[in-house]
């Protein structure tokens, strides 16, 4: 009981530094994804054995010239290209009957490719052509986290069938489909009160990220179950660290981008 307590008043707390930022100002919001971002990076470092502090620089300038300050619009959509990319070579390597460690040799492109540019997508998302639409993003972390309590929910009390019980034992395909259905639902919540896009798309990012964010949380899983260890981190009490609670939207945040971004270009 103790220990749901504890994880219920840290995530609370969690959510509403996130949503105050994203609604206070653009500047706040990127300052505390920096910050964000460089506690990730540190415990993602820790899990590949890299020693460098190179990603922290490139992290910085990735989130300055590509984000906040958009360089130029075909460079941001290569890195999502690329992005894409490794993320579904990472993917494919889930399924791989051995352990051997995703892009093992390659560290860096899963360093700036997988995480750093998760961040540069996330703080892409809210910025529209019509400015700086912080509900544009609150409505992603809002499908991202429907799903994560739903699939958690039906999971525990109704899951039978192990998702990938190589990779994470606990994962069910029943808690994928509550999982799922959640955040469907929570999709039609915020196309009521936001009128920003279609209900249609909402649906669509809620399906997208459901797949994509509990392919995420595997990744996830996976890079924890070859460095031995139960979380990335302790930072925050009940939950573990900050990559174990941005898994999800690291790795489907440039696909969130990029249908995004399709949506805006067609319509």
């Amino acid at each position: 009981m103790k220990e749901l307590i504890v994880r219920t008043i840290s995530g609370i707390l969690y959510v509403s530094i996130l949503v105050i930022a994203m609604f206070t100002s653009r500047e706040l919001f990127f300052g505390l994804f920096l910050i964000l971002g460089v506690l990730t990076l540190h415990e993602f470092k820790k899990l590949i054995q890299l020693k460098t502090y190179l990603p922290f620089l490139i992290l910085a300038i990735a989130l300055y010239f590509l984000s906040f300050q958009m360089i130029d619009y075909r460079i941001v959509y290569a890195f999502a290209l690329i992005s894409c990319v490794v993320n579904l070579i990472l993917l494919k390597q889930l399924f791989n009957s051995t352990d051997a460690k995703p892009l093992e040799s390659k560290r860096y492109i899963s360093t700036i490719f997988y995480l750093i540019a998760g961040f540069v997508f996330i703080t892409l998302i809210p910025q529209r052509e019509n400015g700086f639409t912080a509900q544009v993003l609150v409505g992603v972390f809002a499908l991202i986290w429907a799903n994560d309590s739903f699939a958690y929910l039906v999971g525990k009390n109704l899951g039978k069938h192990k998702l990938m019980e190589r990779i994470s034992p606990k994962k069910t395909i029943e808690g994928f489909l509550g999982g799922l259905g959640g955040s469907i639902l929570v999709s039609f919540l915020i196309f009521r009160y936001t009128q920003l896009y279609s209900v249609f798309l909402w649906m669509g990012l809620a399906i997208l990220v459901s797949i994509f964010g509990t392919y995420g949380d595997l990744i996830q899983s996976k890079f924890k179950r070859q460095a031995n260890v139960k979380d990335s981190g302790t930072l925050i009490p009940g939950h573990g660290g900050l990559y174990d609670r941005l898994d999800s939207i690291l790795y489907a945040s440039p696909f969130v981008y990029t249908v995004l971004e399709f949506v805006d270009y067609v319509s």
